[in-house]
């Protein structure tokens, strides 16, 4: 059901257990069950209702608080998401209700250290959108160096910051990254390993100094104030 975009695994199971699935026009209850190409797998309509509740926010982070759990006496994200820190501008017709933040799970991580456009869904198949292995979609971010070296990062550095350089045992994916300006650059990537950009700079010895995420897929952060957030729109697409 995940690998057909139906929905996210734990959605599956819970569809399952509520006898929401069919295979073949049979109801099937049990988790696990083999289903072979030849087989058609359908979904009743209270779980695309169920699903057409599920909200997706996006949240300018500040510094200071983690993406997902609390760890080491740093707040979670979510916790900013309160009906005061709902940015004005937003245009979304969603009313707030508390339980939205049930099941509201970070789609990509964001470093205690580093701000900018953080998202939280509901919505497990835009979590595997954003998330999965195969995942398309490119996020760009404005970081700001400081070169360690005498000099200037000489181009040949740079062109290893777009493509050349190993972590963690394995060649990194293409990136374009390029100067916004003489201390600031502009990393967009396809994947995200722990404090990826932060750790390619290292290596070409530059230092971040702050580090901003400005746009996931099609979705930019935009005039969204720090610490406020608003809801993802219904015409928005990554």
């Amino acid at each position: 059901m995940s690998e057909l975009g139906l929905c996210s695994r734990r959605e599956a199971d819970e569809w399952i257990a509520k006898g929401w699935v069919r295979v073949d026009g049979k109801v099937v209850s049990e988790l696990g069950t083999k289903v072979y190409p030849s087989q058609k797998v359908t979904v009743e309509r209270q779980a695309a209702a169920e699903q057409s509740k599920r909200v997706t926010i996006l949240i300018n982070k500040p510094m200071g608080y983690v993406s997902g759990q609390a760890e080491d006496g740093y707040k979670p994200a979510v916790t900013l998401i309160r009906p005061e820190n709902r940015w004005s501008g937003d245009t979304s017709p969603e009313q707030f209700h508390p339980t939205q933040l049930k099941s509201l799970v970070p789609a990509g991580r964001l470093d205690i250290d580093s701000v900018g456009l953080l998202v939280l869904t509901q919505d497990g198949r835009i979590a595997k959108h954003l998330i999965g292995q195969d995942t398309e979609i490119d996020k760009e971010y404005l970081v700001r160096v400081q070169y360690t070296k005498p000099g200037k990062l000489p181009d040949a550095d740079l062109k290893k910051l777009n493509h050349g350089l190993w972590m963690d045992g394995k060649p990194l994916l293409p990136a374009k990254v390029r100067w916004q300006n003489d201390d600031q650059l502009s990393f967009t990537l396809r994947e995200g390993k722990k404090r990826q950009i932060r750790r390619m700079c290292e290596m070409v010895g530059l230092k971040v100094i702050g580090l901003k995420r400005v746009r996931i897929g099609r979705v930019k952060l935009g005039e969204l104030p720090t610490g406020q957030w608003r809801y993802l729109n219904a015409d928005e697409r990554f």
